[in-house]
């Protein structure tokens, strides 16, 4: 079968179109015709092999796993001895380690969900990462009538996090650029902030939950712009080549204590995309795309991602 490869680290020129072995599933895995694939910033980290520790989970010199990709959508065409949930001809999705840029993808049964009936594939393979990690991110913390800040609301993970505090009762404001406040609208932010005009960290208004997706204020900024008994949420920052975002992260928690303001990170963990599913279909959540490629673009797309920061999500098309 055809996959993207990728053999060693460094820029997206290293992936290149190659022909493999098609993956065998075992006893609890499910055998899956790919049709759509989405990108995220995890692509790009380990494409690139920065921040450098992440080389560690995933390999020191070179990946451990040469198959790139997360998200995957498509159809069921074989199924291990014990599962039980899926038959041959299922419209499924779901996030893996590892291994969605190809043909087929191997994916554990307890990873899938079907795949909601409104979307298309290309629309379901925009869901799995970052609409767990909002969703991860946002349940439970948020509560009809709070006010929420979503600070990168143009994003992959931020598309996701101002419908879902919709879905919540929430009244949401989004900061993004000034080319992405329609795209904000749409979503139903409530308020749009440009930051390249407004500095929401300097004005009088205080927010009940704040999920920063960017990392570009101090949090001590952030914390003062929360109310008293507010929460922050960090899914992002910059902490050099060595560290990435972790720095900032492993900062916040450190600091957290001292204060009433609450300082959280977000973990979306293995969460089923079962509430999601809900969600979708119950038209309160609508993937946003932003472009879409052929298999054989994937290191343009992978580009374009992380040198001219992509807005909403990038997905690969497969099996049309």
């Amino acid at each position: 079968m055809k996959a993207i490869c990728q053999y060693t680290y460094g820029s997206p020129d290293v992936l290149e179109l190659a022909d493999i072995d098609m993956p065998v599933p075992g006893d609890e895995d499910v055998l899956v015709r790919v049709h759509a694939v989405s990108l995220n910033r995890a692509d790009w980290f380990v494409t690139t092999g920065t921040p450098y520790a992440i080389r560690l989970a995933f390999g020191l010199r070179r990946p451990k796993n040469p198959v790139l990709g997360r998200d995957v959508a498509g159809r069921v065409t074989a199924v291990g001895a014990k599962v039980t949930r899926f038959q041959p001809g299922d419209e499924v999705y779901a996030e893996i380690s590892t291994g969605s840029l190809a043909e087929y993808a191997r994916v554990p049964e307890r990873r899938l969900a079907r795949k909601p009936a409104n979307l298309t594939f290309e629309q379901a393979a925009a869901v799995p990462l970052a609409a767990v990690t909002a969703l991860a991110a946002l349940s439970g913390r948020v509560r009809s009538g709070d006010e929420v800040l979503i600070n990168g609301a143009s994003g992959g993970v931020g598309t996701f996090a101002v419908q879902i505090a919709k879905a919540f009762g929430a009244r949401v404001t989004g900061v993004c650029s000034t080319r992405n406040t329609d795209l904000v609208r749409s979503l139903g932010a409530d308020d749009v902030i440009d930051y390249t005009k407004d500095d929401f960290t300097r004005g009088e208004r205080r927010y009940d939950v704040i999920l920063d997706l960017v990392g570009n204020h101090r949090l001590s900024a952030l914390r003062r712009t929360l109310t008293p008994a507010g929460i922050l949420l960090l899914s992002a920052g910059d902490g050099g080549r060595w560290f990435g975002p972790m720095r900032r992260i492993l900062l916040a928690l450190v600091i957290s204590p001292f204060g009433r303001r609450s300082l959280r990170t977000v973990n979306p963990g293995r969460s089923d995309l079962a509430e999601l599913t809900g969600l979708i279909e119950a038209g309160k959540v609508t993937p946003a795309i932003d472009r879409t490629y052929p298999l054989s673009e994937t290191a343009e797309a992978l580009r374009y991602l992380g040198v001219e920061h992509a807005r909403a999500k990038v997905v690969i098309t497969v099996h049309p």
